[in-house]
């Protein structure tokens, strides 16, 4: 059984609550993505009693509660501890000692609104909850920004899947579209906050 056969039964027998519980996942190990799974949410709501609406509520508390446990793990575990944990167990969940620190250099540099851009970014939405835990983000800043991202990035995927589910070919090329358009804006962001950083000191 293939991973997409395997998100599909999991959603058929579980209905909303495996939506979310996928979502959950794919927060917590990269290997699962969302990529794939909110578009078959998508196309279950098309051909099942699931609703569109219901399914993007399902995805984003799934990822919202993901990310609300990470982000407790990098507030609450000394820093060292967690770099020894992610050294010990990360190749578990696909997650490097470099990888977290490239994350938290990341949220240092570019500020707390890379959360939002984070929730959208393959592998990323999986990290950047842990450094906003460490940097002491205010938890209702860091849930506002995830649910602003959260929720566009779901309700795309999930559109995507119950529009064009008939035609696999063109469902895949729009989502790759809509990754790439997002990442795009992420960078173009970057680019933004450097240049004004910059402008900044020298004025």
């Amino acid at each position: 059984m293939g991973l997409e056969d395997w998100v599909l039964s999991i959603m058929e027998k579980l209905g909303y609550l495996g939506i979310a519980f996928l979502m959950f996942l794919d927060n917590i190990f990269p290997p699962i993505p969302s990529e794939i799974i909110m578009p078959s949410a998508g196309y279950t709501a098309a051909k099942s009693e699931l609703t569109l609406i219901g399914v993007i509520i399902a995805g984003s508390i799934g990822s919202l509660l993901a990310a609300a446990l990470l982000y407790w793990i990098g507030r609450k575990i000394p820093q060292h501890h967690l770099f020894t944990l992610v050294e010990r167990y990360g190749k578990y969940l696909r997650i490097s000692v470099a990888d977290l620190e490239k994350s938290l250099v990341w949220f240092e540099k570019y500020g707390h609104r890379i959360v939002f851009f984070g929730r959208m970014v393959p592998a990323v939405r999986s990290l950047i909850s842990i450094p906003a835990g460490m940097s002491k983000m205010p938890f209702s800043k860091f849930m506002a920004y995830s649910a602003a991202g959260t929720i566009l990035w779901t309700t795309l995927l999930a559109y995507v899947g119950y529009h064009f589910s008939e035609n696999p070919a063109l469902m895949s090329a729009i989502t790759q579209r809509i990754g790439t358009i997002i990442l795009a804006i992420a960078i173009a962001y970057v680019l933004w906050f450097l240049i004004k950083k910059f402008y900044l000191s020298k004025k």
